[in-house]
């Protein structure tokens, strides 16, 4: 699972913990571990270092358990094993929760999501192993192993209806990781965080009255911002077609339409505020596919999402709730 696109500066400048000048019963506590193929942090606000130190290692515990459960990289992972067998007996109850966010939003976006698509990367990582892309007919024979419906779950397994079918949850996984990371610390008493698994959760206050702030990087300059956020009691993620890309131009990358079989050719990155993390990861994938118009208008159903879209040409749009920069 790949890191995503947003530039999170809970170590540094922008979330303030590098020079902070902290109440004296409030200090900035932090911790790192490595998940999803990357490097996941927390910042949390707490008098009791003790207690502190306690939360933020039970939520980087609760975030590889995740990670753990649900690589498509693992052979331990219950989602490698279900790519392998096309069958899982007694799956987790968290993947189960996953599983279920994901079939509600293919049915939501009517198969704009769908995390059955691994045979189309496998299709095409397997093409750009040799240089080139995918032949017409592998396409062809990868996209006739897509299709969620073709997921079927309940307690007692996981099914995939054809050979040859794979799923991959790195549209929800790493949101969900960060979901499950602050209920730990908030199991713990905390108020105050900000989550990194690669997807971000935001509660409370950095310091005083003053709100965590994000970073969104600019999908074409890996050293520039789109836009700063102030953010608070949200999940926040972006996808970007420059994430992991087939070709240089951008056209062919990791993000794919089911219905074409190939990457949509609309937008360079969707950045998505929803209740929670996980629900934002999902829907910055779906929105990407969906493109602007379509995605705006499902956005306009749903409590408490906004977004932000940029295009290919770097035009950017938001939603009327979307936040201001900071």
């Amino acid at each position: 699972m790949k890191r995503r696109t947003f530039l999170c500066a809970s170590m540094g400048v922008l979330a303030g913990a590098s020079g902070l000048a902290l109440s004296s019963d409030q200090h900035l506590h932090t911790g790192a571990a490595l998940a999803f193929g990357t490097t996941i942090s927390i910042s949390v606000l707490h008098a009791d270092e003790r207690l502190a130190r306690q939360a933020v290692d039970d939520a980087l515990h609760a975030a590889q358990r995740v990670d753990r459960l649900m690589s498509i990289y693992n052979p331990a992972s219950q989602v490698y094993q279900l790519n392998r067998d096309g069958k899982l007996a007694q799956p987790d109850a968290q993947l189960l929760a996953v599983l279920r966010q994901a079939q509600d939003l293919s049915r939501l976006s009517d198969g704009a999501f769908d995390i059955t698509v691994q045979p189309l990367w496998r299709a095409f990582s397997e093409a750009a192993a040799r240089g080139t892309l995918p032949t017409g007919a592998a396409r062809r024979q990868a996209r006739a192993l897509v299709g969620w419906q073709g997921l079927e779950f309940d307690q007692e397994a996981v099914r995939l209806a054809r050979p040859g079918m794979a799923i991959t949850l790195n549209g929800l996984a790493q949101g969900y990781a960060a979901d499950c990371a602050l209920a730990a610390l908030q199991a713990r008493g905390i108020q105050h965080a900000l989550l990194d698994t690669g997807e971000f959760v935001a509660r409370g206050r950095k310091q005083h009255q003053q709100p965590w702030t994000l970073g969104i990087r600019a999908p074409r300059d890996a050293d520039a911002l789109a836009t700063t956020l102030y953010i608070e009691g949200c999940g926040v993620a972006t996808s970007g077609d420059y994430e992991a890309t087939f070709t240089p131009d951008f056209v062919h990358h990791h993000i794919f339409d089911p219905a074409l079989g190939d990457s949509p050719a609309e937008l360079a990155s969707v950045s998505v505020l929803a209740p929670n993390a996980m629900l934002a990861d999902g829907l910055s994938t779906t929105f990407m596919v969906m493109g602007r118009a379509r995605a705006a208008a499902l956005a306009a159903q749903l409590p408490g999402v906004d977004m932000m879209t940029i295009d290919k040409q770097g035009r950017s749009w938001q939603t009327r709730n979307f936040p201001p920069p900071a």
